[in-house]
């Protein structure tokens, strides 16, 4: 006797090859395949792990990076990939030199890939919510946005919409588009956005990056400087003022880790205004004069298209918060 199996029918152009022979019916609104042969065992079906590779080698563009972001080995990568592709029977990626790129199939797949791990995160996050939760937030940001604005943000999140959850992260770019494409975030801020079909990229407000010090009488950069690498736009500008400035002996990735390094040992670097206000204002640190000032533009990143009732709120009043520091 041949054995019946039931699985959720995948959208026509994902389904699997051998099942030609399948039935469609109807169960109380739900759609079902039912098979005679042959019987998917558990191996061969999706999972999120899986998705969530997918997901990493479609941001990246490379099986070898998503193996980095992912935390496994590229064999791991790959061996999902083509469980995946197994599952949906058709090739998701093509592989060359470049790297890996989407076949028109993993294009239509992407949508349905972040709707999926949305949802499984969601429900993780959301069945666990005390019952005085209606819903949650997830928002990420560079750490110099935590600095004076963010947390005014939440301020006010909190007494807007008190039975919200929110869960606040700190990243940079890579991980906070990646955590976004992933479905596992709402809203990314950063610096450097890059521009992914699905996604809405809005310019929030202009940071002042302002040159501090730990001497009053400091104008042009020497040993003691610190470059805080604030991406490209700010190296457009700093390489404009400083010409003939060779490599610096010090680099930093955040403003925060360059700080912490001219508090101890002495020295300057560039951070956003604000941060550098309460330094000014105890005496520690000064602004010299004279110095140039560059424009850093800080950009909100969210869906294009989601269900979430918070998210509209939470963008207003992260606008209205922004439109304070101008």
């Amino acid at each position: 006797m041949r054995r019946q199996s039931l699985h959720p029918q995948p959208d026509p152009p994902y389904a699997p090859a051998d099942l030609e022979s399948a039935c469609t019916r109807d169960y109380g609104g739900a759609n079902f395949i039912v098979t005679s042969s042959p019987v998917f065992s558990i191996g061969d079906l999706m999972d999120s792990e899986q998705v969530r590779t997918f997901l990493a080698v479609a941001a990246h563009g490379s099986f070898l990076e998503a193996a980095s972001r992912v935390h496994v080995t590229q064999s791991t990568v790959s061996a999902r990939i083509q469980s995946l592709e197994k599952f949906l029977g058709t090739s998701l990626f093509v592989r060359n030199r470049a790297g890996a790129v989407l076949t028109p199939a993993g294009q239509r797949f992407l949508r349905h890939a972040k709707t999926f791990m949305l949802t499984v995160e969601r429900a993780r996050h959301d069945v666990g919510l005390p019952s005085r939760f209606r819903a949650s937030i997830t928002l990420g940001a560079r750490v110099a946005l935590w600095d004076g604005f963010l947390p005014r943000w939440v301020g006010r999140m909190r007494k807007r919409a008190p039975d919200v959850s929110i869960r606040n992260e700190v990243g940079f770019e890579d991980d906070l588009m990646r955590r976004l494409v992933e479905g596992t975030m709402d809203l990314a801020l950063m610096y450097t956005p890059r521009y992914i079909g699905g996604f809405h990229v809005e310019h929030l407000f202009d940071e002042t990056l302002v040159l501090i010090s730990s001497s009053p009488e400091y104008s042009v950069p020497d040993d003691t400087y610190v470059y805080v690498d604030w991406g490209p736009s700010f190296y457009a500008q700093h390489h404009a003022s400083y010409p003939d400035l060779e490599r610096p002996p010090q680099v930093a990735n955040i403003g925060w880790l360059a700080l912490q390094v001219i508090l101890v040992n002495g020295g300057a670097c560039f951070v956003p205004e604000r941060m550098a206000a309460r330094f000014v204002a105890t005496g520690r640190l000064h602004l010299p004069p004279n110095t140039p000032r560059f424009r850093l533009p800080a950009y909100v990143v969210y869906p294009s298209e989601s269900d979430s009732t918070v998210l509209e709120p939470a963008l207003a009043t992260l606008r209205t918060t922004a439109a304070e520091l101008q």
